[in-house]
């Protein structure tokens, strides 16, 4: 596996805790969505296991680019 893969994937755990954790404070802080929040908290659970690969990935390059310019 490229390095690239092995950053994404140590990324997409911090990741996804991050945008479960800003979903699930909105659901709860919205009277609307509180009120359903049965159905909403598994959306968000769901929802931030399928944004946050593609955050990870966009973001891996990045974080080896600084390495890189250290090193070069």
């Amino acid at each position: 596996m490229s390095t690239r893969t092995y950053i994404a994937a140590m990324l997409f755990l911090m990741i996804n805790a991050v945008v479960f954790g800003a979903g699930a404070v909105a659901v709860l802080s919205i009277p609307s969505l509180n009120a359903h929040a049965a159905f909403w908290l598994p959306v968000v659970i769901v929802a931030s296991f399928c944004i946050s690969p593609f955050i990870a990935w966009a973001l891996a390059p990045t974080l080896r680019e600084r390495w890189q310019r250290q090193h070069a």
